[in-house]
């Protein structure tokens, strides 16, 4: 079976930019999910959006859970790895480099790439973890030196604690990644400050 078997879009860059956004949507969202948020924080930059593979009551997700904010690890890890595979497969057949892969996600999109970050940090340069928390009770010693991760939590998530949000900033700025955690004042749904956050995040890594 190819690594390439996600359902997902691909939509190259314009002009001379190399990044591509990685967009990993939250429970029942799909390919064409995030693909608008995409293209304005960055209206060049090629985009590369999957469909997660886990149907939870007929929507789709990128791994297993038991309940809210109960994850399967199981589960994680290997889908985790599973993407990674795939990021690596559209790499060779869409020519880019890993190095120009940012990560966008949301929610469910962003806790998978928070769990790709410390399993196969080699697919990604930077992320975007826009409602994210720790993705793993026991996490890798990953060297993560030189990753540049921005967290954007909301004070009154019920889904997911600021200090969920902390703790994830703490272990992924441990491992040497360089971590910017904004705590907004929003529920876990996305404010305009998110997307300012993320505009600027990507105005300054380059």
């Amino acid at each position: 079976m190819s690594a390439l078997d996600f359902t997902h879009r691909f939509i190259p860059a314009t002009g001379e930019s190399h990044r591509v956004l990685l967009l990993l949507h939250g429970t029942g969202g799909d390919e064409n999910d995030l693909l608008p948020l995409g293209r304005q924080l960055d209206p060049q930059a090629a985009l590369l959006s999957p469909r997660g593979k886990v149907l939870e009551n007929g929507m789709p997700r990128f791994f297993r859970r038991f309940a809210e904010g109960v994850f399967d690890e199981e589960d994680v890890l290997r889908r985790a790895s599973e993407l990674a595979d795939f990021v690596t497969a559209a790499a060779a057949e869409y020519r880019f480099h890993p190095a120009d892969v940012v990560a966008l996600g949301y929610s469910n999109g962003a806790n998978i790439a928070a769990a790709m970050l410390l399993l196969r940090p080699e697919v990604l340069s930077r992320a975007i973890l826009l409602r994210a928390m720790v993705p793993l009770s026991q996490p890798p010693a990953a060297d993560l030196t030189g990753k540049q991760v921005l967290i954007s939590a909301g004070s009154h998530d019920p889904i997911i604690s600021a200090e969920n949000a902390q703790q994830l900033a703490a272990l992924l700025g441990d491992r040497g990644a360089t971590v910017d955690l904004q705590i907004q004042q929003a529920s876990h749904g996305l404010v305009p400050e998110d997307l300012q956050l993320a505009k600027e995040f990507l105005t300054r890594s380059v």
